[in-house]
Protein backbone atom coordinates (compact mmCIF):
# COMPACT_ATOMS: atom_id res chain seq x y z
CA UNK A 1 0.00 0.00 0.00
CA UNK A 2 1.77 3.46 -1.07
CA UNK A 3 0.21 6.86 0.62
CA UNK A 4 0.41 10.25 0.44
CA UNK A 5 2.33 11.99 3.01
CA UNK A 6 3.01 15.59 4.17
CA UNK A 7 4.81 17.16 6.88
CA UNK A 8 4.26 20.62 8.19
CA UNK A 9 5.71 23.26 10.51
CA UNK A 10 2.80 24.64 12.39
CA UNK A 11 2.36 27.80 14.08
CA UNK A 12 4.52 29.55 12.20
CA UNK A 13 5.69 30.84 8.67
CA UNK A 14 9.42 29.68 8.79
CA UNK A 15 10.62 26.59 8.34
CA UNK A 16 11.98 25.15 11.09
CA UNK A 17 10.36 26.49 13.57
CA UNK A 18 7.25 25.90 14.97
CA UNK A 19 5.74 22.55 15.64
CA UNK A 20 6.13 19.77 12.85
CA UNK A 21 3.01 17.39 12.18
CA UNK A 22 2.84 15.11 9.13
CA UNK A 23 -0.44 14.33 7.50
CA UNK A 24 -1.62 11.39 6.03
CA UNK A 25 -5.12 11.17 4.19
CA UNK A 26 -6.71 7.84 3.63
CA UNK A 27 -9.68 6.61 2.15
CA UNK A 28 -10.39 4.06 4.54
CA UNK A 29 -8.85 3.89 8.20
CA UNK A 30 -5.88 1.92 9.19
CA UNK A 31 -5.77 -0.29 12.15
CA UNK A 32 -4.76 1.54 15.07
CA UNK A 33 -1.51 -0.78 15.36
CA UNK A 34 -0.69 0.14 12.16
CA UNK A 35 -1.55 3.91 12.64
CA UNK A 36 1.05 3.73 15.69
CA UNK A 37 3.39 2.54 13.42
CA UNK A 38 3.45 5.07 11.26
CA UNK A 39 3.75 8.15 13.40
CA UNK A 40 6.51 5.75 15.51
CA UNK A 41 8.63 5.72 12.28
CA UNK A 42 8.02 9.54 11.69
CA UNK A 43 9.16 10.45 15.19
CA UNK A 44 7.69 13.82 15.09
CA UNK A 45 5.16 14.90 17.80
CA UNK A 46 1.96 13.76 16.29
CA UNK A 47 0.83 12.25 12.97
CA UNK A 48 -2.86 12.68 11.68
CA UNK A 49 -4.52 10.47 9.70
CA UNK A 50 -7.66 12.26 8.04
CA UNK A 51 -10.30 10.57 5.91
CA UNK A 52 -12.79 12.26 3.91
CA UNK A 53 -16.54 12.08 4.86
CA UNK A 54 -18.22 14.55 2.54
CA UNK A 55 -17.35 17.86 1.10
CA UNK A 56 -15.50 20.14 3.09
CA UNK A 57 -16.13 17.36 6.12
CA UNK A 58 -13.33 14.91 7.36
CA UNK A 59 -12.56 12.73 10.48
CA UNK A 60 -9.24 13.33 12.10
CA UNK A 61 -7.07 11.23 15.16
CA UNK A 62 -3.73 12.24 16.24
CA UNK A 63 -1.23 9.39 17.16
CA UNK A 64 2.21 10.46 19.10
CA UNK A 65 4.76 8.33 18.90
CA UNK A 66 3.91 6.73 21.75
CA UNK A 67 -0.40 6.66 21.77
CA UNK A 68 -3.41 7.53 19.96
CA UNK A 69 -3.95 11.15 21.34
CA UNK A 70 -7.11 12.57 22.29
CA UNK A 71 -6.68 16.44 21.51
CA UNK A 72 -3.98 18.19 19.08
CA UNK A 73 -3.96 21.12 17.87
CA UNK A 74 -0.93 21.87 15.75
CA UNK A 75 -1.67 18.62 13.52
CA UNK A 76 -5.11 19.88 13.27
CA UNK A 77 -3.86 23.21 11.92
CA UNK A 78 -1.32 21.10 9.66
CA UNK A 79 -4.40 19.09 8.23
CA UNK A 80 -5.73 22.02 7.49
CA UNK A 81 -3.36 23.97 5.46
CA UNK A 82 -2.68 20.96 3.43
CA UNK A 83 -6.65 19.97 2.83
CA UNK A 84 -6.55 24.25 1.52
CA UNK A 85 -3.35 24.34 -0.29
CA UNK A 86 -3.49 20.79 -1.50
CA UNK A 87 -6.55 19.29 -1.94
CA UNK A 88 -8.72 22.27 -3.19
CA UNK A 89 -10.99 22.73 0.03
CA UNK A 90 -12.58 25.89 0.21
CA UNK A 91 -12.52 28.31 3.29
CA UNK A 92 -14.21 25.82 5.81
CA UNK A 93 -13.78 22.51 7.12
CA UNK A 94 -15.85 20.40 9.41
CA UNK A 95 -13.29 17.41 11.61
CA UNK A 96 -15.16 15.05 13.27
CA UNK A 97 -13.38 14.14 16.23
CA UNK A 98 -13.67 10.80 18.68
CA UNK A 99 -13.21 12.45 21.68
CA UNK A 100 -13.70 16.22 21.99
CA UNK A 101 -16.29 17.12 19.75
CA UNK A 102 -16.49 18.33 15.90
CA UNK A 103 -13.60 21.19 15.07
CA UNK A 104 -14.74 24.36 12.61
CA UNK A 105 -12.17 25.74 10.87
CA UNK A 106 -11.81 28.37 8.43
CA UNK A 107 -9.23 30.21 6.54
CA UNK A 108 -9.05 34.01 6.95
CA UNK A 109 -7.58 36.47 3.80
CA UNK A 110 -4.19 36.43 5.08
CA UNK A 111 -3.93 32.42 5.01
CA UNK A 112 -3.87 32.41 8.54
CA UNK A 113 -5.98 28.93 9.74
CA UNK A 114 -8.49 29.60 12.77
CA UNK A 115 -9.71 26.65 14.55
CA UNK A 116 -12.67 26.91 17.16
CA UNK A 117 -12.11 24.51 19.93
CA UNK A 118 -14.24 23.81 22.92
CA UNK A 119 -12.93 25.86 25.85
CA UNK A 120 -10.96 23.99 28.35
CA UNK A 121 -10.63 26.46 31.18
CA UNK A 122 -8.60 25.01 34.24
CA UNK A 123 -9.94 25.12 37.78
CA UNK A 124 -8.51 24.33 40.91
CA UNK A 125 -6.84 21.15 41.74
CA UNK A 126 -5.03 19.17 44.80
CA UNK A 127 -0.86 19.82 43.81
CA UNK A 128 0.86 16.13 43.35
CA UNK A 129 4.12 15.90 44.90
CA UNK A 130 5.40 14.71 41.96
CA UNK A 131 4.41 17.67 40.23
CA UNK A 132 6.90 19.80 42.62
CA UNK A 133 9.56 17.63 42.33
CA UNK A 134 9.35 17.47 38.68
CA UNK A 135 10.05 21.40 38.27
CA UNK A 136 13.26 23.13 39.37
CA UNK A 137 11.15 26.12 40.23
CA UNK A 138 8.04 26.40 42.67
CA UNK A 139 4.68 27.77 41.38
CA UNK A 140 2.76 30.35 42.51
CA UNK A 141 -0.59 28.55 41.74
CA UNK A 142 -1.52 24.82 40.18
CA UNK A 143 -4.80 24.27 38.09
CA UNK A 144 -5.63 21.54 35.77
CA UNK A 145 -7.89 21.09 32.81
CA UNK A 146 -8.84 17.76 31.22
CA UNK A 147 -5.25 17.81 29.73
CA UNK A 148 -2.95 19.03 31.69
CA UNK A 149 -1.65 20.64 35.04
CA UNK A 150 -1.61 24.32 35.06
CA UNK A 151 1.78 25.94 36.55
CA UNK A 152 1.22 29.32 37.18
CA UNK A 153 4.66 31.68 37.22
CA UNK A 154 4.49 35.28 37.94
CA UNK A 155 7.63 35.99 35.70
CA UNK A 156 8.03 35.35 32.35
CA UNK A 157 11.49 34.47 33.17
CA UNK A 158 10.45 31.44 35.44
CA UNK A 159 8.78 29.84 32.52
CA UNK A 160 12.13 30.15 30.19
CA UNK A 161 14.43 28.75 32.90
CA UNK A 162 12.49 25.77 34.83
CA UNK A 163 13.94 22.48 34.26
CA UNK A 164 11.72 18.66 34.09
CA UNK A 165 12.35 15.86 35.48
CA UNK A 166 10.62 13.56 32.95
CA UNK A 167 10.67 10.44 35.79
CA UNK A 168 8.79 12.82 37.54
CA UNK A 169 6.24 14.26 36.04
CA UNK A 170 5.70 10.79 33.79
CA UNK A 171 4.21 9.87 37.23
CA UNK A 172 1.30 12.51 36.36
CA UNK A 173 -0.10 10.08 33.66
CA UNK A 174 -2.58 10.81 31.99
CA UNK A 175 -1.64 14.34 32.52
CA UNK A 176 0.46 16.78 30.75
CA UNK A 177 2.05 19.72 32.64
CA UNK A 178 2.17 23.90 31.07
CA UNK A 179 3.95 26.02 32.83
CA UNK A 180 2.72 29.98 31.71
CA UNK A 181 3.38 33.51 32.55
CA UNK A 182 2.68 37.09 31.39
CA UNK A 183 4.88 38.08 29.02
CA UNK A 184 6.31 41.85 28.09
CA UNK A 185 6.52 40.93 24.39
CA UNK A 186 3.22 38.87 23.92
CA UNK A 187 0.02 38.48 26.16
CA UNK A 188 1.59 35.51 28.22
CA UNK A 189 3.74 32.39 26.95
CA UNK A 190 4.05 28.81 27.46
CA UNK A 191 6.21 25.59 27.71
CA UNK A 192 4.55 22.14 27.49
CA UNK A 193 6.16 19.05 28.79
CA UNK A 194 4.97 15.85 27.88
CA UNK A 195 7.14 12.69 28.97
CA UNK A 196 3.78 9.88 29.67
CA UNK A 197 2.00 11.04 26.56
CA UNK A 198 4.74 11.93 23.73
CA UNK A 199 7.97 13.32 24.75
CA UNK A 200 9.93 15.34 26.80
CA UNK A 201 8.80 19.27 25.58
CA UNK A 202 6.34 19.78 22.90
CA UNK A 203 7.43 22.63 20.14
CA UNK A 204 4.45 24.47 19.89
CA UNK A 205 0.97 22.91 21.57
CA UNK A 206 -2.01 24.30 19.72
CA UNK A 207 -5.05 22.51 22.13
CA UNK A 208 -3.33 23.34 25.38
CA UNK A 209 -4.79 27.04 24.56
CA UNK A 210 -8.11 25.98 24.52
CA UNK A 211 -6.83 26.07 28.41
CA UNK A 212 -4.14 29.02 28.87
CA UNK A 213 -6.57 31.71 26.42
CA UNK A 214 -9.25 31.69 29.01
CA UNK A 215 -7.31 31.37 31.86
CA UNK A 216 -5.22 34.63 30.82
CA UNK A 217 -8.37 36.34 29.74
CA UNK A 218 -9.70 36.58 32.28
CA UNK A 219 -6.27 37.60 34.19
CA UNK A 220 -5.65 40.34 31.58
CA UNK A 221 -9.05 41.47 31.03
CA UNK A 222 -9.35 41.01 27.46
CA UNK A 223 -10.78 38.28 25.10
CA UNK A 224 -7.73 38.87 22.06
CA UNK A 225 -4.83 37.23 23.19
CA UNK A 226 -1.43 36.43 21.33
CA UNK A 227 0.83 34.07 23.04
CA UNK A 228 4.11 32.79 22.23
CA UNK A 229 5.29 28.91 23.31
CA UNK A 230 8.84 29.52 24.01
CA UNK A 231 10.03 26.36 23.23
CA UNK A 232 13.53 25.95 21.19
CA UNK A 233 11.64 25.95 17.96
CA UNK A 234 8.93 28.30 19.18
CA UNK A 235 5.42 29.39 17.75
CA UNK A 236 3.20 31.46 17.63
CA UNK A 237 -0.47 31.67 18.15
CA UNK A 238 -3.57 33.83 17.71
CA UNK A 239 -6.38 33.58 20.59
CA UNK A 240 -9.89 34.54 20.37
CA UNK A 241 -12.02 34.15 23.67
CA UNK A 242 -15.55 33.51 23.78
CA UNK A 243 -18.21 32.39 26.57
CA UNK A 244 -18.40 28.54 24.94
CA UNK A 245 -15.14 28.40 22.46
CA UNK A 246 -11.49 29.11 22.03
CA UNK A 247 -10.52 29.78 18.51
CA UNK A 248 -6.72 29.40 17.97
CA UNK A 249 -5.33 30.47 14.71
CA UNK A 250 -1.91 30.44 13.38
CA UNK A 251 -0.07 30.18 10.42
CA UNK A 252 1.77 26.94 8.69
CA UNK A 253 4.27 25.82 5.88
CA UNK A 254 5.08 23.12 4.16
CA UNK A 255 8.38 20.96 4.47
CA UNK A 256 8.04 17.91 3.11
CA UNK A 257 5.72 15.71 0.05
CA UNK A 258 5.99 12.16 -0.60
CA UNK A 259 4.85 8.97 0.25
CA UNK A 260 5.42 6.04 2.30
CA UNK A 261 5.10 2.33 1.60
CA UNK A 262 3.27 -0.05 4.05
Amino acid sequence: MILDMFVCDAFTQERFKGNSAAVVPLLDWLSDDIMLNIAKENNLSETAFIKQLGVGHYEIRWFSPICEIEFCGHATLAASYVLFQHFAVEERILFDTRYVGPLEIERDHSGKTLMDFPLREPSETEVPADLLQGLSLPPVAVLRSPQAYFVIYDDEQDVLDVVSRCDRLKQLAPYDVVVTAPSSDYDFVSRYFWPANGGIEDPVTGSIHAGLAPYWAKRLGKNHLIAYQASERGGTLYCHVTADKVTVAGYAVLYSQGQIHI
